[in-house]
């Protein structure tokens, strides 16, 4: 069956997959940093708003006293991360081709026949994230009832210094680790190759499996790597992550290409726009409708 392009259509015969090392792992790593000191502005415009978002959300939920729900949103960001890297992706794929870097390329998606593949499969992620909130809430309420904690301290000593605390932490952590997982699994070099390659949704998820089929420990290593690093970016108050998230991006770009065999035609570059005139009060349709009005 020829391959189509589309969101459920898998492709016959899934791109190939290389075997990798931990020492791909450091060059990939080594690319992404490269990419970031080369792209600083570009990556920091895209990607600060979710340290932002991160402490407005945390905030929020704590003085809505949902305190319990601030770790596993946080823990939660993981989960999302792969489509907060999407526009990095694009920027890395555009400087290795030599292209124009510019950072409203990172947005240059929302036009690519490819979005909607991209949208599907980001759609799975976050409802992965929504279900894992849920199942932590109820996971809380199972230990400690509907009782809402008086206080910040209250809430630490009943988690941090009691029996039931305890059996929370550990199982609250052993599920979100399975959505962690599951999320990985399916997501590692997913995206890059929906944006690299013309493959539906489905296709670059089974891609990604088969990717961490064939190098599990390697893969193990990476997943390490990433949720450490998401780990010490998040702390104080998720500002590191301004800087961890476009670097974990661009190296994720690298990865997948030591990953992937590229069998399947290239994504080809969109035209680029005429010159047109851009108005404040068409903010933000113009990005999402690609209206524009020709330059007089």
């Amino acid at each position: 069956m020829a391959y189509q392009d589309s969101i459920t259509a898998t492709a016959t015969p899934l791109p190939r997959v290389r075997a990798i090392t931990p020492r791909d792992l450091i060059d990939a790593l080594a690319k992404g940093w490269d990419d970031f000191t080369a792209m600083p502005t570009h990556a920091l415009f895209v990607t600060l708003i979710y340290p932002i978002a991160g402490l407005i959300i945390a905030l929020a939920m704590s003085g809505a006293n949902l305190l319990w729900l601030v770790y596993p949103i946080a823990a939660g960001f993981a989960l999302m991360g792969p489509v907060a890297a999407v526009g990095l992706y694009e920027l890395s794929r555009r400087r290795e081709q030599g292209l124009d870097t510019g950072w409203s390329h990172a947005f240059g998606l929302l036009q690519a026949d490819s979005f909607r593949s991209i949208a599907a499969l980001g759609l799975v992620l976050l409802a992965l994230f929504a279900i894992w909130i849920g199942v932590a809430q109820t996971i809380y309420w199972y230990y400690f009832g509907y009782a809402v904690p008086s206080s910040v301290d209250a809430f630490a000593r009943q988690v941090l210094t009691t029996d039931a605390g305890h059996r929370m932490i550990l199982i609250g952590n052993a599920v979100g680790f399975v959505f962690a997982l599951v999320a990985f699994v399916i997501s590692v070099v997913a995206f890059p190759l929906l944006i690299d390659r013309h493959i539906g949704a489905a296709a670059a998820a089974a891609t990604s499996v088969k990717a961490v089929l064939r190098n599990p420990l390697t893969m193990a290593l990476w997943a390490l790597i990433v949720a450490a690093a998401l780990l010490l970016g998040s702390l104080p108050f998720f500002v590191g992550l301004a800087v961890v998230i476009p670097v974990l991006g661009h190296a994720t770009w690298h990865l997948y290409r030591k990953v992937v065999v590229p069998d399947l035609a290239p994504r080809e570059a969109q035209p680029a726009r005429p010159d047109t005139e851009r108005y404040a009060a068409d903010f933000p349709s113009v990005l999402f409708t690609g209206w524009r009005k020709p330059r007089t």
